[in-house]
């Protein structure tokens, strides 16, 4: 006699079923569930209301963002928080917001709950996103701002050498060894 549980993985003969048991085609759907579920999750945590649903983004980095060209500009284009601090590859984006549950749990903490504590901690809350930024060759920069689209005869002589392929290549910099606090107010002791 058989139990419930394995009826469920029986092959079966319904031509509908393809010969597969109840218990493979239930398991399919549950994933899709899941699947879906979770892409959803990772796309609503990635807005920028999400990102500053906590009042110590929204009254600190939220405000400096605001004046800022990635926030206002002539051409209308914004970047929000997750275009410069969440990456666009699917397995880099879940990596990152796993690493964003250190960030909620010392939120839970109270580790900077208040926009002092966050002043605080600002350098290296800071130096965490430029390490990871170096280590990424300012992927999320890249973006929108790559190398071979931009207009270097349009820049100033000195950006101009700065940007000069070549030098970058031999110098390994990145777009943020030279354009911290471009979103963001530099940490007072950097």
């Amino acid at each position: 006699m058989r139990t419930k549980w394995q009826r469920l993985w029986v092959v079966s003969r319904k031509k509908w079923m393809l010969g597969l048991p109840l218990g493979a085609l239930l398991m399919f759907g549950a994933g899709i569930i899941f699947w879906g579920g979770f892409n959803t999750v990772l796309e609503l945590t990635n807005t920028e209301a999400f990102c500053i649903s906590c009042h110590e983004m929204e009254d600190t980095v939220y405000q400096e963002y605001k004046d800022t060209i990635h926030a206002k500009n002539n051409a209308g284009v914004k970047a929000s928080c997750p275009d410069c601090h969440v990456p666009r590859p699917w397995i880099h984006k879940v990596a990152r917001k796993i690493r964003a549950s250190n960030e909620v749990y010392h939120k839970l903490l109270g580790s900077i709950n208040t926009p002092e504590k966050f002043e605080a901690k600002r350098a290296e809350l800071a130096q965490h996103v430029w390490d990871t930024m170096k280590a990424t060759d300012s992927r999320e920069c890249r973006n929108c701002h790559s190398l071979s689209a931009m207009s270097l005869e349009t820049q100033s002589k000195q950006a101009r050498k700065k940007h000069d392929p070549k030098r970058l290549a031999e110098r390994g910099e990145t777009c943020i060894d030279c354009h911290q606090g471009i979103a963001h107010k530099l940490p007072e002791d950097v």
